[in-house]
């Protein structure tokens, strides 16, 4: 089966987490399903690339909430022989002084469209290994800081060997944030110059060709999130060979900081998303920080009820997601709107499936589904429980929850406990659902069910975000503070509606979005049925048009892979 992928050149798409499919739980939240689309817009686009992940056997985690709100972790194990084939090739790598052996596991995405894409699953757990060190693959994002650094050592050394020893030939490298920056230091030892052969003041290493052959995609618009490594560890951790003082010119003199080792290492570096990108440059000055801003891809976060209508009324959407611009004015206003209807119920049916909760088809949902933690202020809604109930009282809505808070984050944990307790606080008024186990299916569902879709992030720390985006592929529209992807999305009161100001200080949020949710939202919902439909037109075709992987992808293509 390899072979079918090795005798054309491939872009290498480097990344710590990828969402494949449900069944596979290689991802935690936005950075993997990114991945995934990206992957699989590649897919649909015939671009040739292979990506490169860990096969995390154990995943990420089950979440399972108690009757008290208390989010619980399970396992989330997988047998990756279910879904791929393991390949003979072994590479090794230094960690500790010793050998570890990495070998593969060859995933096969296939998309809609009869496209194929390889990708590379890395596992350490073999016989030829000692027992912690087949354990370094096992969890996504688990264990400390040195676990995370053995981890990416694997990821990014091991999947640059172990690509060569498969037979690829690769016409690029791109690191999906910080994660795989070391392989850099593979290229550079792969193409470096016989001493002898070298004049005075002359480096050893070929920088030049290194950094063509590399960009790198930065997600992440605040110094404390980048993956940092004292130099005292990666002593004792990488392998020797590597010359420190190079490392630390190139990484940063006080630790090993993967995201500058990767900024200096690539020709070509992007945020993802405009503002995003505006951020980072001032963050890592002396760097030129393009912008590709995300997207979702269409097919996966289309649901079927639109996937038919868009194939009806626009046919070809799913390769050329531009022609969505037509939606305002080629889709009649009923079929819009049935469609949407088959969307909800399909929401309502699976949240009395999971919760007992049962929502009313008459009345409006806010969807709100991301990871849980401090930053998306998922409970910016309850800040004023006798004001929301306020507002309910003259226009009824419900609202749907979801997200996991990381194992270790505790805050996030607790704000899962208050959401529930402000749902039985609400009780009898607003009727609140808190879906479990938030993963791809489910967000397919909520962003499609849902008729409002609400995002609340702390201005400026989402550098994308991309939930509102697959919202708009099945006419849902936006309610969102002005920040990340949103900037560029919202159109006031066309394609939906920003809570606040770009220029407001984020203390005055919750009110803004309680004027805007009562003034204006909810009366159109209700008092004006074709102002709202209109609404929906404009978010799909506003919004998804351009707000798509297909159109990510064409731009990583032109900009960074050939150049």
């Amino acid at each position: 089966m390899l072979n079918e992928f090795v005798h054309v050149p491939r872009i290498a798409y480097f990344s710590m987490e990828i969402a494949l499919r449900c069944e596979i739980p290689t991802y935690a939240g936005g950075l993997g399903v990114l991945a995934g689309d990206t992957l699989r817009s590649a897919t649909d686009l015939e671009l040739p690339m292979v990506a490169v992940s860990l096969v995390s056997r154990a995943g990420y985690f089950r979440q399972e909430i108690d009757a008290q709100g208390r989010q619980m972790e399970h396992p989330a194990s997988w047998v990756p022989a279910g879904h791929a084939q393991s390949l003979d090739a072994r590479v090794a790598v230094t960690i500790e002084g010793r050998k570890v052996w990495i070998g593969a596991w060859l995933y096969v995405m296939e998309g809609h469209m009869g496209g194929r894409q390889p990708v590379l699953l890395l596992d350490t757990d073999l016989d030829e290994n000692s027992g912690d060190d087949r354990k370094i693959t096992h969890y996504l994002y688990g264990g400390d800081n040195v676990y995370r650094l053995k981890q990416e050592i694997v990821l990014g050394l091991g999947g640059a060997r172990l690509l060569q020893a498969l037979g690829f030939t690769i016409r690029h490298y791109h690191m999906n944030e910080g994660h795989s920056a070391l392989l850099g230091l593979e290229l550079m030892r792969r193409f470096s110059y016989s001493a002898e052969d070298l004049r005075p003041g002359e480096s050893l290493y070929d920088f030049p060709r290194v950094r063509d052959l590399c960009s790198f995609t930065t997600h992440t618009p605040v110094e404390a999130g980048h993956d940092r490594f004292p130099y005292e560890m990666v002593l004792r951790v990488l392998d020797d060979d590597f010359d420190i003082g190079m490392l630390k010119r190139l990484a940063g003199e006080d630790s090993l900081n993967m995201t500058r080792l990767a900024l200096n290492l690539s020709e070509y570096i992007n945020g993802v998303a405009r503002k995003h990108a505006e951020i980072s440059n001032a963050m890592f000055p002396g760097y030129r920080v393009h912008a590709i801003t995300n997207g979702v891809h269409p097919y996966t976060w289309t649901a079927a009820s639109f996937r038919q209508l868009y194939d009806h009324y626009l046919p070809g959407w799913c390769h050329e997601p531009q022609l969505l611009m037509r939606a305002d004015c080629c889709i009649p206003d009923a079929d819009i709107w049935q469609a949407h209807v088959q969307a909800k119920q399909h929401l309502i049916a699976k949240v009395q499936i999971l919760t007992g909760v049962t929502l009313d088809p008459a009345i409006p949902i806010l969807g709100f589904a991301r990871r849980m933690t401090a930053y998306k202020r998922p409970d910016l809604l309850f800040s004023d429980l006798e004001r929301l109930k306020a507002i309910a009282g003259k226009r009824p809505f419900q609202i749907v929850l979801a997200g996991k808070a990381h194992p270790r984050d505790e805050n996030g944990k607790q704000i899962i406990a208050q959401l529930h307790d402000h749902a039985r606080a609400l009780a009898g008024t607003i009727t609140v659902a808190y879906l479990p186990d938030y993963d791809m299916a489910l967000a397919q569902m909520l962003t499609a069910g849902a008729d409002v879709w609400l995002n609340t992030p702390l201005p400026p720390m989402e550098a994308s975000g991309t939930s509102g985006m697959k919202a708009a592929f099945n006419g849902v529209p936006n309610l969102s503070v002005l920040d990340g992807w949103w900037l560029e999305g919202c159109i006031e009161g066309i394609s939906g509606w920003a809570i606040g100001n770009a220029a407001d200080l984020p203390d005055g949020d919750a009110q803004a979005l309680y004027d805007k949710l009562d003034q204006v939202v909810l009366p159109l919902y209700y008092d004006d049925n074709g102002g709202w439909i209109k609404m929906m037109k404009n978010a799909i075709s506003k919004n998804a048009s351009y707000f798509n992987s297909h159109r990510m992808m064409r731009r990583y293509a032109t900009e960074a892979y050939v150049r």
